[in-house]
Order: C-alpha cells, then structure tokens, then sequence
C-alpha cells in the first residue's frame, strides 16, 4: 500500500469516528490493511486496537461500501462484531466457503440465538451484534456508505489466529513511503 492511501485511510476513519461521537484514546494502535492483495477500496480495513490485554481484546474499525473484510476463521478466539454506526453485513459459513455445508448455522445475534442461513448476508444495524466462535468462517462489508465496526473479543493475535480462505492473503501490507506517515502502524 501507499503511505498516502494508509494516510486517507486514517483521515477518512478520524473524520468518520469524530461525526459519530466516537473519541479515540490518546495514542491509538492503528492498523490499515489491504490483505497483502493491493486492493485497499475493495479488501482492505482500518482498525484500531483500543484494548489489547492477555485476556481480552477491544477493536473499532472502519469501513465503507464495497470494501470487505475477507473470509477468514479464528482457531482461539471468540469475538464480537458490533456494528457501531451505519449498516454491516456479516457473511458465516459452517465449513470453508466452497464446501458448502449445513443450510443453517445457529449463532448469537443480540444475545439470542437465531439461525441465519449459510453463506447468505446477514446485515446488522447500529447498535447490533453477533457472536462469532472459534472456526466459523466469516467475512464482513459495510452496506451503508461508511460504517464503524466494533469488537470486543478473547485475546487477539493476528500473527497467528488468522486464517483466510484466500491463501493470497497477507495480514498486514507491504508499505511504499510515498509521503510522510500520519500514524505510525501496529505492523511498523
């Protein structure tokens, strides 16, 4: 990715967060990624890590419409995903993405459960959330022109509890310094 992209990336979240009553710590951990795929406006995330502990793990994240957060699963952790501002569609597949596998998965949404149909978008509005478990494929996109994601999850390791469908996929991009950095990177 381009400093100058990560840049817009940071500015367009800050300005997203700050019209939605949304302050950041002093000194946030930032982290924008494309996925390693060189397609920031269709794959790509802007996350701010505002917890980070042993035990658990607290993020926001921005996105806007079109740009989606690819199918992955987690063995270790448990999280959250909350959709803070706008609208959010989670995508949950009960197997990888191409094995098809059962027709309905049965998942906490709001605190209840609920069967959502497998591999078919579910869209949270402001305020709701779903639980995602250990092994469930998921991947997410905003539906609203931008939107402000939130998680609340067990302890987080991006290194190592990230698996993509698409083996392509790099956690975090390869930098080219084509201006001078806003922030500096959870991954610099």
């Amino acid at each position: 990715m381009n400093r100058s992209e990560i840049n817009y990336a940071v500015r367009s979240a800050v300005n997203f967060f700050e019209r939605n009553g949304w302050v950041l710590p002093p000194n946030p951990a930032w982290d924008v990624t494309d996925f390693g795929l060189g397609r920031f406006r269709k794959e790509g995330l802007v996350l701010v890590n505002l917890a980070a502990e042993p035990e658990y793990c607290e993020k926001l994240m921005y996105a806007w419409r079109d740009q989606t957060t690819p199918a992955h699963y987690h063995r270790q952790k448990k999280e959250d995903i909350i959709c803070r501002a706008g609208e959010l569609a989670v995508v949950l597949w009960g197997e990888n993405p191409n094995a098809g596998g059962p027709e309905w998965i049965n998942i906490k949404i709001n605190g209840e459960f609920q069967s959502v149909r497998n591999g078919e978008p579910t869209v949270l509005k402001a305020g709701e959330r779903i639980t995602i478990t250990p092994l469930l494929w998921h991947a997410f996109y905003p539906v609203s022109a931008e939107c402000i994601i939130g998680e609340v999850s067990t302890a987080n390791d991006d290194e190592h509890d990230n698996f993509f469908w698409n083996t392509e996929i790099g956690r975090f991009p390869e930098i080219v310094e084509d201006e001078p950095p806003l922030v500096k990177l959870l991954s610099e």
